[in-house]
């Protein structure tokens, strides 16, 4: 069988309606990582979903408990065909947002896949059932059209707790390395840059979320008695945070700013266009680091973010000078950035600017990731989604939002390879959340094609990533 034939043949499995059936039953299943009493939903999706699936195609089991927090499991199968062969680490999870049923438009339900036109909604449809499903049904058409090989040594990852920060998932990969080992990364999560173009990824963003406070006094006091005569914190903290970024967006602590925008970079995005798409929203075109493309802002570049300011109490405000108030910010960051000590430099930073009064709280945060574009493992899977497609791909240095992409990338050492088979307007968290059913389709076509290539070219593709990335060192 030739590659074309084993894509007509995922197309036809497509086609039959067997891919909506699968995916209807998985999207019934009610697994909402972020409540406590879904926990036997979420043991059920791996043991009775995924597993027998992957039994099927020759894989051994591993179900793991999750190292750091209860009822949220891992599963991990394997499948070595000849130990001479590359092996593929592939990625899922199974576990979904809330649901948020009552807030769906009439004759829509999170937990029951229904067709409109080319979407199908559901709660998982885009973010992350449909995803793996389409992967899994891409291994099992190779599986069948090389008579029950691969051609591939394989590894599925599959966790339950995504959606509430992947707790464990590090912990894991450090605990099980020997058993994850592997020789390059693909997966699918996040958006494509839009509902028509194939993409590939190569990382994410980073994340930190900080909180700043002031905390004047213990009570607040009437402003008619006290106004001029007491600070008030939230005027405090709202200049606070415009010397951190200005009023058209533009991030101000330069040691926060990136030095990885080189011009490769900017060549790479420059074939890029954001946004133009329906249900996307306008673009602001004055709004953050002038001098860059919107592209590259998204992409390329560092933004500042204030997601919540509290000071008194806004659903019922009193004639009063508030006491405290307190703001929670975030940093999305690209490779180049020193996100670790981001506690440190906002506080030099306010000091500079007169405010040693603010309190900064590092709360969370996760690195930023990138694959080097030019790794001959990039250019693979870029000209097998052409082939496939007919389309010319979308190539991000890395995803403007965050994936746990580190755990792969820096953990197991892997490079990283993402071709995401949701589209930016698909609802993802929200509600009335949907898949495409041109993308789905699309999406089987072309990881088909790219897992009988790996196949064909794997020993080969992979000497030479190791020669690259050897010499880049």
């Amino acid at each position: 069988m030739t590659a074309q034939q084993a894509v007509q043949q995922a197309s036809d499995y497509f086609d039959s309606g067997e891919f909506q059936q699968l995916l209807t039953r998985r999207v019934a299943q009610v697994t909402e990582s972020q409540r406590a009493d879904r926990d036997q939903q979420l043991h059920d999706y791996l043991h009775k979903e995924i597993g027998p699936q992957l039994v099927a195609l020759g894989f051994t089991l591993h179900f793991i408990d999750n190292p750091v927090t209860t009822n949220r499991p891992f599963l991990v199968a394997v499948r070595i065909e000849d130990p001479a062969l590359p092996t593929l680490l592939s990625y899922g999870h199974g576990d979904v947002v809330f649901g948020d049923d009552e807030n769906w438009r009439d004759g829509l339900s999170p937990w029951q896949l229904k067709e409109e036109g080319d979407r199908w909604y559901g709660r998982g449809s885009a973010d992350n059932k449909g995803q793996h499903c389409v992967n899994l049904a891409a291994l099992e058409q190779v599986f069948q059209a090389r008579g029950g090989r691969l051609g591939f040594n394989c590894k599925m990852l599959f966790e339950m707790g995504e959606e509430i920060s992947s707790p464990g998932l590090a912990e894991l990969c450090e605990q099980y390395g020997d058993l994850l080992k592997a020789d390059l990364f693909i997966a699918s999560d996040g958006p494509r840059l839009n509902a028509v173009r194939p993409t590939l990824f190569l990382g994410s963003r980073g994340c930190v979320n900080f909180r700043l406070t002031i905390n004047a006094r213990d009570n607040a006091y009437h402003s008619g008695n006290w106004g001029g005569l007491l600070t008030n914190p939230g005027t405090q903290l709202a200049n606070a945070i415009a010397t951190l970024v200005n009023a058209q967006g533009v991030l101000q602590v330069e040691a926060l700013k990136p030095t990885s925008l080189t011009d490769d970079v900017r060549a790479i995005l420059s074939d890029i266009e954001v946004g133009g798409m329906p249900g996307d929203p306008a673009i602001e075109v004055n709004w953050g680091e002038p001098g860059l493309t919107p592209t590259e802002r998204l992409y390329g570049w560092n933004t500042l973010e204030v997601l919540a300011f509290l000071t008194g109490n806004p659903a019922r405000p009193m004639n009063a000078i508030p006491g405290s108030a307190t703001a929670v910010c975030q940093l999305r960051f690209v490779v180049g950035t020193d996100w670790e000590n981001l506690a440190q430099h906002i506080e030099a930073h306010l000091q500079n600017h007169g405010f040693d009064q603010v309190k900064v709280e590092f709360m969370r945060g996760s690195p930023a990731t990138r694959l080097d574009p030019t790794d001959p493992l990039v250019s693979w899977v870029l000209e097998s989604m052409a082939q496939t497609s007919g389309k010319k791909p979308a190539l991000l240095p890395n995803l403007g939002g965050s994936l746990p992409n580190e755990v792969f990338s820096d953990i197991l050492g892997l490079p990283t390879l993402w071709v995401p088979h949701s589209y930016p307007a698909c609802g993802q968290h929200g509600v009335n959340e949907h898949m495409l059913k041109s993308i789905a389709r699309e999406g089987l076509q072309i990881m088909t094609r790219l897992l009988w290539d790996l196949g064909e070219q794997g020993a080969d593709l992979i000497a030479r990533h190791q020669v690259h990335a050897g010499g880049a060192k």
